[in-house]
């Protein structure tokens, strides 16, 4: 056998011999080549008669189930609930099993399925440990989770089988792509034996996420199995490596040479096992419209529909309670930023906004050097505008540390003294007013506090002082020297000095409630901050965004993400609904860069007034990303699937979807949020221009119109039928024309 890892051919220009054409060319003779637009809801095709899900079993595969690793997780998670709706008790979701997750996540119990059971009892007693029960999230779906690591003893027979079989090999020292071999011949394994116990041909649908999942598909395929299968790209594994790389991604997606490319990032065999995944699928999918462009040319198939990720908006929504959360959480910001610029605080709080980005440490991918410089640009101008506005930027993106930072948890104690040296003072008060009026007498003020008082008091304040600038850091970083944020804030000289209007704090950690620095968890944080600034140059979604827009926290995206361009093609006027979108693809760094600085300067001199209202049009948007309105999308997908595999069962004729059948949000009729379009300049109001605001903006009013504009949430079918209208809803009326 050649040595793995080695002069590798791929998979897609050889069959293996026993076949008569390639293993991915299963699907001749179906349409695969229009995609669905994320824009037209009712390119979801009509379909001419029921589909009776009864006897139909839908398998989702993913290396993330019950197992968080990064986006999709959360996807998986989130859309549980509306996927159990639709399929009650023939939905499982199949991932690896990890003992410390399971004790927090998974309540194992016995299959009450008789065929997944005496599935996973030949499979356990053929050398496997396969575990069934229920995820503890929210629609408590079923999940099989196996053990990739007790048939360890199996990867050297099943790397020789799949190089026999798609000439792919893979090296002995990427134990990433080892554990996606095993779980891939485990799955197929897993759909094998299901099939096989089944008494009448069973109608499978196996719906696999990402790469590290893809190979169980490819199985499938090539062992003739009766699984109707769809593959779905989260990000193409080339393009989050190109982008990392500082090339210009997007501008010469047709001139990759997309093997050389995987061979010298040494991902070649990763790469062939994406490719492989997407050429054998019936049907393929992936997160948005710039990821579709973006697999067509590197993985060479033009996806048949794009499914967006959605949330599940309950979880987020607080009713009316929203603005009340807002200021909630940010009192508690503000008593962590008294902590950390102690010494310092010679801004005032009410006119400090807190900025934030966070996501995966990917500084160029994720957009931090572009944020880093556009903060210097906006620090410049807030100070020769001499404004009063500070603005304090988090960065919450996870980086090698060994502990917190010294003079950090320092600050949060002398914090904490402070204020209960100002609580002792305040008992001592109020007992001599209390004995005071208690015999009738006015205190004499001069006398309330003594000379006990006022030492207490002094040496409090000789606490506060420091010898150095508030740290940019709030851990030890292991690679301070090399680190990319702390060396791009070294060199825009932005370090916390009291001159500067724009001040900094890296947090190089996720949150956590338990923190003894800043103890919020990530939704309580969110909430508290004013703006979100996510200028991603690779983000085939943006989780970040859509979460800010759904506890109604404006946010910055770029329409090079996913949640973007969504957006974009949605709303007729973005930012008047807290939604800016950054150009990065027509318009270069120095521009893009120009851009974002005037954003958020245009955000610094919004009054308070206008961001209590642009957060209640950006929270009025959450309808737009809930799972029950996106869902509908993954529901098409399924039944493409079927229709695929089984067309003597299922019937599936795609129409053409009509010019008119988007919808977009209107501008907003009332008073702009945004000082550059309205009538002020400065964002100091007066009480007069104040009531002609009132007079002009009635929120309910507007919401209402608003809500006009949207269709309502899917409303799942009873379990074992599903219709599918024109619009993907079963309803031609809803949404407006454009």
């Amino acid at each position: 056998m050649p040595q793995q890892g080695l002069h590798i051919r791929p998979a897609f220009f050889s069959s293996p011999p026993f076949c008569s054409k390639p293993i991915w060319d299963t699907t001749e003779g179906m349409p695969l080549a229009r995609s669905l637009s994320v824009t037209s809801l009712s390119g979801l095709e009509e379909w001419d008669e029921e589909f009776e899900l009864e006897d139909a079993v839908l398998f989702e595969i993913a290396w993330e189930v019950a197992n968080k690793v990064g986006g999709i997780y959360t996807v998986i998670q989130t859309k549980a609930r509306m996927t159990a709706e639709e399929w009650g008790e023939n939905y499982f979701l199949v991932g690896p099993y990890v003992e410390s997750n399971v004790r927090t996540q998974v309540e194992l119990i016995e299959s009450t399925n008789p065929v997944l059971k005496r599935t996973i009892d030949k499979m356990n007693s053929s050398g496997c440990k396969v575990y069934f029960g229920r995820w503890l999230i929210e629609g408590s779906p079923y999940v099989v989770l196996i053990d990739v690591s007790f048939t360890a003893w199996s990867l050297d027979r099943w790397k020789s089988e799949l190089w026999k079989l798609c000439a792919i090999g893979v090296p002995w020292f990427d134990r990433e792509a080892n554990d996606a071999v095993l779980f891939g011949f485990l799955t197929a394994w897993l759909l094998g034996e299901y099939a096989a116990q089944s008494e009448e041909p069973p109608h499978i649908v196996a719906h696999f996420h990402e790469w590290l999942a893809g190979l169980g598909l490819v199985l499938c395929r090539q062992r003739q199995l009766p699984v109707a299968t769809i593959f779905t790209t989260h990000a193409t594994l080339l393009g989050r490596y190109l982008c990392a790389g500082n090339v210009d991604f997007y501008n010469n997606l047709a001139e990759f040479n997309v093997d050389k490319e995987a061979g010298d990032r040494q991902i070649y065999h990763r790469y062939c096992l994406e490719r492989a995944a997407a050429h054998c699928t019936h049907v393929f999918t992936t997160v948005s419209q710039i990821t579709a462009i973006e697999a067509e040319h590197l993985l060479k198939r033009k996806p048949d529909i794009v499914t967006p990720n959605g949330l599940n908006v309950k979880k987020f929504s607080a009713m009316h309670e929203f603005q009340n959360l807002h200021a909630q959480s940010k009192n508690r910001i503000q008593e962590f930023v008294r902590g950390h610029f102690y010494g310092n605080l010679d801004f005032n709080l009410d006119k400090c906004l807190f900025l934030f980005i966070a996501g995966r440490y990917e500084f160029s991918n994720k957009g931090a050097d572009i944020f880093l410089e556009a903060l210097a640009r906006l620090n410049y101008l807030l100070r020769v505008n001499h404004s009063d506005v500070t603005v304090i930027a988090f960065f919450i993106m996870p980086a090698r540390t060994n502990n917190f930072n010294v003079e950090t948890l320092k600050g949060q104690a002398v914090r904490k003294q402070l204020w209960d040296t100002a609580q002792t003072v305040k008992d001592r008060f109020g007992k001599k007013l209390y004995e005071s009026l208690l015999v009738g007498q006015l205190p004499d003020v001069s006398k309330m506090l003594d000379k006990e008082d006022f030492t207490i008091m002094k040496r409090a304040i000789f606490a506060t002082q420091r010898q150095c600038q508030p740290p940019v850091c709030t851990h030890n970083m292991l690679e301070d020297s090399s680190d990319p944020i702390l060396n791009c804030v070294r060199r825009i000289g932005l370090f916390n000095s009291s001159a500067d209007r724009v001040k900094i704090i890296f947090h190089p950690e996720f949150l956590s409630s338990t923190s003894p620095l800043l103890p919020m968890d990530y939704e309580e944080f969110v909430r508290g901050c004013h703006l979100g600034v996510f200028p991603s140059y690779y983000e085939p979604w943006g989780y970040t965004p859509a979460e800010c827009t759904v506890m109604g926290i404006p946010s910055i995206s770029t329409n090079l993400s996913g949640f973007g361009c969504f957006m974009e093609e949605h709303i007729a006027d973005p930012s008047a609904y807290g939604i800016y979108i950054l150009d990065r693809r027509y318009k270069d760094v120095d521009e893009s860069c120009n851009q974002l600085t005037s954003f958020l300067f245009q955000f610094c001199k919004q009054s308070r007034r206008q961001r209590i209202i642009q957060r209640n049009r950006t929270e009025r948007l959450s309808d737009l990303l809930d799972w029950r309105y996106l869902g509908r999308y993954y529901i098409a997908a399924r039944h493409m699937a079927l229709a695929k595999a089984f067309p003597d069962t299922y019937i599936y004729e795609p129409h053409e979807p009509s010019p008119t059948s988007g919808f977009r949000y209107p501008r907003p009729a009332s008073v702009p949020p945004s000082p550059a379009l309205s009538r002020h300049s400065s964002p100091h109001h007066s009480e007069v221009e104040d009531n002609e605001e009132d007079e002009r903006y009635d929120e309910d009013l507007e919401a209402e119109k608003d809500r006009a504009n949207i269709r309502q949430p899917y409303n799942m079918p009873v379990k074992g039928k599903a219709v599918l209208g024109a619009n993907g809803s079963g309803a031609d009326e809803a949404g407006v024309k454009n």
